[in-house]
């Protein structure tokens, strides 16, 4: 028998469509962690082989590249997803085959699956400590914008919860069709509204055009600041600086943390795709999700995917950001909550950062697990059984 020398694995990400931009960053840092474990000797003495595939910014090509990734190409792991709703479409395919995605995007929570690895932030780890900090320096009369899927429908709830909590209120709500560029409504609701702060989830190309929008309606970050659980540094390449200048975005994850690590980072992603490019968040995220996986193989000493999984529950890697542990218990990751306001050079200041990683929660404890799940179940069967809504309003 000739001993196989290549292990493959499946990088499933959308290339092309409204979420392309976003969205093919996180492909190279993710091939930047194969080549670098590649110039290590592989794993198990075995050369990684990545098969990348385009998602189409589609959920349902997800599903069906994520099952052709298994059953015909082979791979042992998949790598991949951003949006809630490629995820969503891709783990009924990765549960019926017992197989593995390590999804690397914050997220809403609500969800725990076998079969997927989460090294993003969950809302406790990202939203509600930027939450507490806005309400304490900026005010607490919110208005929510996202884009119209479950991420931030889903988010927007668990925000509603914490800001009971903290006796604020909510004062608008809006939602954009994926990839849609007609702001102008939502604009006006908001100015309308008069909040202290706005809190953004919009996904993909309709983050240029709300900022844009903001400004030509006058909104400023020193009478209305917005805060977003969304925008990444890689995307300010289609920001203008000073449309973005002065407010806020809340990661785990920025280019400028000063750590001898993330300067090697940096340097080698920049070495490799070009001096004028920036990581961000879902890119480190990415790439120690493959680094984390690739100790995991190592531990077990063999490909089987079952072991694998199982390996993976309490490894934990010096990342960019500092150290990242996957929880054995529901297969999350520790991350470490920071907030950044944008600069006016194009830059992201980190002003605050939470003092050691924080624990995963994926369901809050603001409702029962049982609640949580009815009210997720409802809104998909709203949706018709889909994750995004195929139709847009305003609430």
């Amino acid at each position: 028998l000739v001993r196989r020398t290549v292990l493959r694995v499946g990088i499933l990400h959308s290339l092309s469509g409204t979420m392309g931009h976003s969205e093919t960053p996180v492909v190279e840092g993710t091939l930047l962690a194969v080549e670098e474990i590649n110039q290590r000797g592989g794993v198990l003495g075995r050369r990684l082989k990545a098969v990348v595939v385009d998602g189409l910014s589609d959920w349902p090509t997800h599903a069906r590249q994520a099952e052709r990734l298994i059953t015909r190409e082979r791979v042992h792991t998949i790598f991949g997803c951003w949006t809630s709703a490629s995820r969503k479409a891709v783990r009924p395919v990765v549960e019926e085959h017992d197989h593995l995605l390590v999804y690397p995007m914050q997220y809403e929570g609500l969800e725990q699956s076998p079969n997927i690895v989460y090294t993003g932030a969950l809302p406790n780890q990202q939203v509600i400590p930027a939450m507490r900090w806005a309400s304490e320096h900026l005010g607490r009369r919110f208005f929510l914008v996202g884009s119209d899927f479950v991420w931030p429908h889903a988010t927007a709830a668990i925000i509603k919860d914490e800001v009971t909590a903290l006796g604020g209120e909510i004062v608008g709500e809006a939602y954009l069709p994926l990839g849609s560029g007609e702001v102008a409504d939502l604009v006006q609701a908001l100015v309308r509204a008069q909040p202290e702060v706005l809190l953004e989830m919009i996904a993909g190309d309709s983050k240029v055009q709300f900022y844009r929008a903001l400004r030509r309606a006058g909104v400023r970050p020193d009478r209305m600041p917005t805060v977003s659980f969304g925008t990444v540094e890689h995307e300010l390449r289609s920001l203008v600086a000073h449309d973005v200048a002065g407010d806020y975005t809340a990661w785990n994850y920025f280019q400028n943390i000063d750590r001898p690590e993330n300067h090697e980072f940096v340097r080698r992603f920049q070495e490799r795709y070009g001096l004028h490019r920036m990581t961000s968040d879902p890119v480190a995220a990415a790439y120690a999700g493959v680094n984390l996986w690739a100790q995991a193989v190592q531990t077990v000493g063999s490909e089987d995917v079952g072991a694998i999984r199982l390996a993976l529950g309490g490894q934990s890697f010096e990342a960019p950001e500092g150290l990242v542990r996957i929880d054995p218990h529901n297969q999350h990751a520790w991350r470490t909550a920071r907030l950044g306001r944008f600069s006016t050079d194009g830059r992201i200041e980190i002003i605050w950062t939470s003092q050691e990683p924080i624990a995963p929660v994926p369901y809050p404890p603001s409702r029962s697990r049982a609640a949580w799940d009815a009210w997720l179940q409802g809104l998909s069967q709203e949706w018709g059984g889909q994750w995004v809504n195929p139709g847009s309003r305003e609430r």
